[in-house]
């Protein structure tokens, strides 16, 4: 259990890192910079285990949607965003993906949903509505689109994409045969290149985007790297293997808090009570969303320990 609590809060530093990382460099210039760095380590490794890195003509297009959504889109949108918004109310906004999933899942893949399903969702959606509304002073900044900040759509955007992304990466893995190395990999390589020539058409080189000293930018770099390439993600499909995905979705609701506490820590960000809120709103309507999920795992035989 104590791996899950790690795990979750490893995930929230990622959000409260990439602030940090902001100080340093623009978006555009970061996320290229990240993925590409991540990429070369990531295709070593695969070269290292002797696994081609052959692209199949079949393989192209999915390839190319990884890229772009979920390597490209969903940074850009994130990093964009989060210059304007607070670290947890990023991360927040992330937790509408199990929402998001369901319903990219009932119009692509025509998955069955019950009433009780519907309504978790409609619950969950609610539940953002408080914190949406909630603006500070820089993230009026970036301009409003009806109720949203253009920084809360960003974001969104970002979610969105995180989620047909992950879709694809399926596909690559269980359809092409892809490794999970090989497909990120390669995705991070044509969406950082993606990013970094964005930045280079947007952003001050002069003769670089980075902000001051290269150290600190470099720092933040790496522990990016090593924290969301290299360990939360291995270590959420090992714990996978250990726990059920339902509990593992309940587990990730700790996501937006453990990034308050450290906003708060290293940022001086305040979570205010729109927040807390949400955040109970929203875990009602994933309880709902899961409650027959649940309800099949209690009803389950349990094995035998010794």
């Amino acid at each position: 259990m104590i791996y899950v609590v790690l795990l979750y809060a490893l995930f929230a530093s990622i959000f409260t890192a990439s602030k940090q990382a902001l100080e340093y460099a623009p978006p555009f210039f970061l996320v290229g910079a990240r993925m590409c760095m991540a990429a070369i380590f990531m295709l070593g490794f695969c070269l290292f285990k002797k696994e081609s890195l052959r692209i199949t003509s079949k393989s192209v297009k999915k390839l190319l949607g990884l890229a772009l959504f979920n390597i490209y889109l969903t940074n850009v949108f994130e990093f964009w965003g989060l210059q304007y918004l607070t670290s947890f109310k990023t991360c927040f906004i992330y937790s509408l993906s199990p929402f998001l999933s369901a319903l990219l899942s009932y119009f692509i893949f025509s998955e069955a949903m019950t009433r009780k399903k519907w309504t978790g969702l409609v619950v969950g959606f609610l539940g953002f509505i408080p914190i949406l509304l909630s603006k500070t002073s820089q993230e009026e900044l970036a301009g409003d689109f009806l109720i949203f900040s253009w920084a809360e759509l960003a974001v969104i955007g970002a979610a969105v994409a995180s989620v047909y992304g992950w879709i694809l990466l399926k596909q690559l893995i269980n359809e092409e045969g892809y490794s999970p190395v090989k497909a990120n990999g390669l995705s991070m390589l044509i969406g950082g290149t993606l990013a970094l020539g964005h930045s280079l058409f947007s952003e001050n080189w002069n003769p670089t985007p980075i902000h001051g000293p290269i150290l600190p930018f470099l720092e933040c770099t790496i522990f990016l790297i090593i924290v969301s390439n290299c360990i939360a993600y291995n270590l959420y499909g090992y714990l996978l293997k250990r726990f059920s995905a339902t509990f593992m979705s309940f587990a990730g609701l700790t996501t937006p808090l453990f990034s308050a506490l450290f906003g708060w820590i290293f940022h001086s960000e305040v979570p205010t009570i729109s927040f807390y809120i949400s955040f109970l709103i929203v875990f009602s309507g994933l309880y709902l969303f899961y409650q027959e999920e649940l309800s099949k795992q209690t009803s389950l035989p349990q094995r035998a320990t010794t």
